[in-house]
Order: C-alpha cells, then structure tokens, then sequence
C-alpha cells in the first residue's frame, strides 16, 4: 500500500501552516491570496538583477549620448 505524504508548508503571507490539499494552496485562505496579487501588481516583489561586473565597467565605461545622433543627419535633402 502506498503511502501518501501531505506537504504541508506556511503560508507565505500569514505564515499559518497550509496543507496541499487546500483550495487556497499555497496560501491560507483567499483573503491571504489577495493581498499577494496585490503584492505582486504594486511592485512590491522585484526580482534583483545581476550587478555589473565594477572592474568592466571601470576599464570601458559605457559610451555617454551627447544628443548628436549622426545616422539622422538632416541636411535639407
């Protein structure tokens, strides 16, 4: 007979535990869901992005844009 093992983990928002079989899974309970979605619609959870490499950047620092974009020469034509 196989045994069937409930995962039961903590509620990301409440930290209450939670069981998989929950309808909320993995969250506690609907209002706890909400508050997530809305969590995740503000902006509140970013994820970080890798930090350029210092020495990289210290021996070819990025080109600076001076506002003469010489592919878009206008010279009356």
């Amino acid at each position: 007979m196989a045994h069937v093992r409930e995962l039961q983990v903590k509620c990301p928002i409440c930290k209450k535990p939670v069981q998989n079989g929950d309808a909320d899974f993995p969250f506690c309970s609907e209002r706890c869901r909400t508050i997530d979605l809305g969590n995740w619609a503000s902006g509140a959870y970013v994820i970080p992005a890798p930090l350029d490499d210092v020495e990289e950047l210290l021996e070819h620092p990025p080109a600076k844009d001076n506002g003469n974009d010489s592919d878009n020469d206008n010279d009356g034509e």
